[in-house]
């Protein structure tokens, strides 16, 4: 699980340096976004061992994570502590997060079945 938000943390951060042209201020803010949004996915993804979506998360949970990406976004988005992003940016990265995170699921499963683990 950790090799995978390895991977998705550096594929986000190797576009926003050879697609989008980031310079270290803003790719410092983008690996902020990354790393808030990639931990969110691991811990939805890592919460079962079932599929991602077999169980529904606290309301507790749920509040933390709302309240963990809304945070995020607005630091991020109006460059409070840190350079600003572009909106679509941070949006861009948060669906990535997501797509990441039911990608990993599909690994999970069957990788979990295959060492015993659920």
């Amino acid at each position: 699980m950790g090799l995978g938000e390895l991977v998705f943390c550096t594929t986000v951060l190797v576009v926003g340096i050879h697609r989008m042209g980031y310079q270290i201020a803003a790719l410092r803010t983008l690996a902020f976004v990354v790393i808030v949004f990639g931990n969110q996915a691991t811990t939805y993804t890592n919460r079962a061992r079932g599929r991602l979506w077999s169980s529904r998360p606290s309301v507790w949970v749920a509040a933390s994570s709302v309240s963990d990406v809304l945070i995020a976004t607005i630091l991020a988005i109006g460059g409070i502590a840190m350079t600003p992003l572009p909106a679509s940016v941070v949006v861009a990265t948060l669906t990535a997060a997501i797509v990441f995170a039911v990608i990993l699921d599909f690994i999970k499963v069957p990788l979990f079945r295959r060492l015993k683990i659920s």
